[in-house]
C-alpha cells in the first residue's frame, strides 16, 4: 500500500506544479469569456479529458515514441518551448480579446477544445516530458507483473487526479469574474502570459543546453 501510495503521490506532485491548472485557470477564462456558462463547462470537461489522455500517452509510450522517430528530450523541449513561448506572446499582446478581433460571437458556437486549451496551455511540453521521464522510470521494488501493474495503475490514478483538478479549476473559473472584475481578469492574464513567455524560454534553453553538453 504504501509503493502504491507513492507512486500516486509521485506522478500527481511531479505534474501539478508544472500543469498548473490554478494559474492557467484566468486564461482559460479569458479565453471563453464570450462563451455561454454551458459552453464553458463543456470546454473544462474536454480540457481535461484530452489533457488526461495525452498525459497517459505520455507516461507509457511516450518514450517509444520519441525513439521510433529519433527525437530526443531536449529537442521536444526545444520545439514545445517555442510553441509556449510563441502562444504566450500572443496572449499578452492581445489580451482577453479573441484572436479574430472585434465583433459579436455566437455564445454556443463550436470551441476546438484542443488546441490552444488543453495544449499548450494546460498541457505543455514540460508537462509532457515529465510524464515521459516518469513512464521511463522502472518501479523500484516491481518483482513481477503484478506488481508493475498495481503499481501502472496507482500512476494512472495520480494522472486521474490531475485530470479532476484541472476540470474543477478551470469549471470555477468564472466566479474570479465577480471578485476581480474584467480589469483585474485583463491584468491576471497578461502577467500569466508573461510568466508563460518565461516558462516557454526556460524549456527551449534548458533543451538547448542539454544538446549543447551532449556534443563531443
Amino acid at each position: 500500500m504504501h509503493r502504491l501510495a507513492e507512486s500516486f503521490l509521485l506522478v500527481y506532485a511531479g505534474l501539478f506544479p508544472i500543469v498548473n491548472p490554478v494559474g492557467s485557470a484566468p486564461i482559460f477564462l479569458a479565453l471563453t469569456s464570450r462563451r455561454s456558462e454551458a459552453t464553458r463547462r463543456l470546454l473544462a470537461r474536454r480540457v481535461a479529458i484530452n489533457g488526461f489522455v495525452l498525459l497517459l500517452g505520455s507516461l507509457f509510450v511516450g518514450s517509444h515514441v520519441l525513439t521510433f522517430f529519433g527525437i530526443t528530450l531536449p529537442a521536444l523541449r526545444i520545439g514545445g518551448g517555442l510553441a509556449v513561448s510563441a502562444f504566450g506572446w500572443r496572449l499578452l499582446r492581445d489580451g482577453v480579446e479573441p484572436a479574430g478581433g472585434a465583433g459579436e460571437i455566437d455564445q454556443d458556437a463550436p470551441v476546438d477544445a484542443f488546441y490552444p486549451l488543453t495544449m499548450p496551455l494546460t498541457v505543455g511540453p514540460g508537462s509532457i516530458s515529465v510524464a515521459i521521464a516518469l513512464g521511463a522510470q522502472r518501479p523500484e521494488g516491481a518483482t513481477d507483473f503484478a506488481d508493475i501493474a498495481l503499481l501502472g495503475a496507482a500512476a494512472v490514478a495520480g494522472l486521474a487526479a490531475i485530470g479532476l483538478t484541472i476540470f474543477l479549476c478551470y469549471r470555477f473559473a468564472g466566479r474570479m469574474v465577480s471578485i476581480l472584475g474584467t480589469n483585474g481578469i485583463n491584468v491576471l492574464v497578461r502577467l500569466s502570459a508573461f510568466i508563460l513567455l518565461c516558462i516557454g524560454i526556460q524549456i527551449m534553453w534548458s533543451g538547448l543546453s542539454a544538446l549543447l553538453r551532449a556534443q563531443p
